[in-house]
């Protein structure tokens, strides 16, 4: 029997991802383009991954489109679905045993309780930037550094700053005033972090956390953001390479449940 080759699309509010999977097992292309729902990004990153494998969109056997531009891609994609049952798929096939996800993207933070693969019950913060990629873009900006090096910047720092708000406005405001201060920019980072992370924290509490905890999207690539969230957790906090696409990823796993019944593969 020929190979069945089925593509997941992933338009969050900030970045668009693609994932497309052979047999429902083999990731042979991915793509990510840094910008979200409403522009290019999600037909460059639908051209780039099929790129990536010399195939056409003709060759998928089902194309599934999740996340907050889902239904931007009506045309394009045979289904959409939620992209909290697509994070919930992408993360049980990276972590079988995961219970906790904590999904940090650019506009909203999501934490689900999975029982068995299956998503059981959830809390999200979509109303406010705080604790989002949105609020570490903000802060890097004040701060004149790159998104990418808070991390490594945070990770020097020797003296605890606190960042008491979580609002946005009112954190930026309070950035300003440790610089004008003197404050260390390294403390100021990791203080940063710790009030992403608590933010998230509270929200997590909301439906209980339960190991195996499993951090996704972009903010998950941050190891500071990571360690101050197991710290405030009490638990180990698992990452992937592939957090940012997780959504993407389940989204090409449900379309290869939808295209191999339809060919009859048990």
């Amino acid at each position: 029997m020929s190979d069945i080759y089925t593509l997941g699309i992933d338009v969050g509010s900030t970045a668009s991802k693609c994932i497309i999977l052979k047999n429902g097992c083999e990731i042979v292309s991915k793509s990510l383009i840094g910008v979200g729902a409403g522009t290019s990004g999600p037909e460059r990153a639908i051209k780039q991954v099929l790129d990536g494998c010399g195939m056409k969109k003709e060759d998928m056997a089902y194309t599934l489109a999740t996340g907050y531009g889902r239904n931007s891609l009506m045309g394009l994609a045979d289904q959409q679905m939620s992209e909290l049952s697509c994070h919930a798929k992408g993360a049980t096939f990276l972590f079988p045993d995961v219970h906790t996800v904590i999904d940090i993207g650019g506009q909203d933070v999501k934490i689900l309780h999975i029982e068995n693969g299956a998503m059981v019950n959830f809390a999200m913060n979509d109303k406010c930037a705080a604790g989002t990629g949105r609020f570490l873009d903000v802060m890097a900006r004040v701060l004149e550094v790159r998104v990418d090096d808070l991390d490594k910047l945070g990770a020097l720092s020797t003296k605890d700053v606190a960042i008491s708000s979580t609002c946005t406005v009112f954190a930026e405001s309070e950035v300003i005033s440790q610089l004008a201060q003197g404050t260390n920019k390294n403390d100021i980072i990791a203080g940063i972090h710790r009030a992403v992370a608590n933010r998230v924290v509270g929200l997590a509490h909301r439906i209980g956390v339960q190991d195996t905890v499993v951090m996704t999207g972009g903010v998950a690539q941050n190891s500071g953001v990571v360690q101050a969230l197991a710290a405030g957790l009490g638990h180990e906090v698992h990452t992937s390479k592939l957090t940012q696409y997780n959504g993407a990823l389940g989204a090409a796993l449900f379309a290869y449940q939808k295209a191999a019944k339809a060919a009859g593969v048990k």
